[in-house]
């Protein structure tokens, strides 16, 4: 199963109450927090080593994150470490986010770009990606070498493969029928 069909409950049930209590902005970065805190090798090792109890875990993470967790946060944290879903909090930020971004009106957008674009090249994607989806546009553009040339879009669940790679797979496909 993916990681984000497994976070998603917890993702929208943070979002709820964040949005309800309305303290999403501290949500986001108790969320980023966390997940920054397990993208630690060692503590993401600690956090599926069976040899470690999880009460011990959750001590150690509780710890780390004073000063950072409220006591929802460190509710949140003993949930997921009681579900042993503790390392679900990457995939759970970034749903979070998502409908950060969806409820301000946005819509976070990935491109993966074979080159660099320069800056009319971006605004004028965003300008054509706002009409197309009606929302407002945040762009994060990353270079990927392997793409040989085009774009890949991501919006959410869509994705728009605009790449000489992808092209080149389609074409592949299309002659082994």
């Amino acid at each position: 199963m993916e990681l984000k069909t497994l976070a998603r409950p917890y993702a929208e049930a943070v979002f709820n109450q964040a949005r309800e209590s309305g303290r999403i902005e501290q949500w986001s970065k108790m969320l980023a927090f966390l997940a920054t805190a397990l993208a630690d090798k060692e503590l993401a090792w600690a956090a599926v080593n069976p040899k470690i109890e999880s009460q011990t875990f959750l001590r150690l993470i509780l710890e780390i994150g004073k000063g950072y967790l409220d006591q929802e946060g460190e509710n949140f944290v003993r949930l997921l470490v009681h579900n042993r879903r503790i390392t679900l909090v990457g995939p759970i930020q970034e749903l979070f986010e998502q409908y950060r971004t969806e409820h301000e009106g946005y819509v976070e957008v990935k491109v993966a770009s074979a080159f660099p674009l320069q800056e009319e090249e971006t605004a004028s994607l965003a300008a054509a990606l706002e009409k197309k989806l009606g929302k407002r546009v945040r762009l994060e553009v990353q270079q990927n070498k392997d793409l040989i040339g085009g774009v890949i879009i991501q919006a959410g669940d869509t994705v728009i493969d605009g790449s000489v790679r992808g092209q080149l797979q389609r074409l592949a496909q299309t002659l082994k029928a």
